[in-house]
């Protein structure tokens, strides 16, 4: 599925009647994959989001190559992207889940290898804790392909004690910011 065949899908499903957030809300969702053509498989994933209703990406950190998290697999490539958007969480959430579908991501079961993987893991000043969301992403602490990529946006938000708790999980970076920009 090309970029544009896969913003058109997305948004026609975020547009279905979903519920909006009044305020513009500033969200920082991760991006993975380990599976395929990592690289080309997030900068789509960038470009869908970008191209949601009501919502505009404003940066993407550097690339990082990771060794999987309590999972087994090839490495997984890793960024953070800052958005603003309208959308409700929920809605995010379905419009993410859209792209990750588009993108061929299965759920065999827990922690399986995967063509795409986005998680929200900051909206806004936003709490909760529901079946189908947890807000800020209830296990970001615990993983260096989360924290490093979010320290290089949003250094004021991410303790050095966090980074020191992830030191021994292998991690490095791969490209600089400009990697969506960059060609192929």
């Amino acid at each position: 599925m090309t970029v544009a065949e896969l913003a058109h899908t997305v948004m026609s499903d975020a547009e279905g009647g979903a519920p909006r957030a009044t305020p513009t809300v500033s969200v920082f969702i991760g991006l993975g994959a380990n599976l395929g053509d990592r690289e080309a498989t997030l900068r789509a994933a960038l470009a869908a989001i970008g191209r949601l209703p009501g919502t505009q990406l404003l940066r993407v950190s550097p690339l990082y190559g990771s060794a999987p998290v309590d999972a087994g697999g090839p490495d997984y490539l890793n960024a953070v992207a800052e958005a603003t958007t309208t959308l409700a969480p929920e809605a995010l959430l379905q419009a993410l889940q859209s792209i990750e579908q588009a993108a061929g991501r299965e759920r065999p079961y827990r922690n399986a290898p995967r063509t795409l993987d986005l998680d929200i893991l900051w909206f806004g000043d936003c709490v909760m804790d529901t079946p189908a969301l947890t807000v800020p992403h209830p296990r970001m602490a615990e993983r260096a392909f989360v924290l490093r990529p979010l320290a290089d946006l949003v250094p004021d938000r991410v303790a050095a004690s966090a980074l020191s708790g992830v030191a021994d999980q292998s991690i490095q970076c791969i490209a600089k910011a400009d990697w969506v920009d960059s060609p192929d």
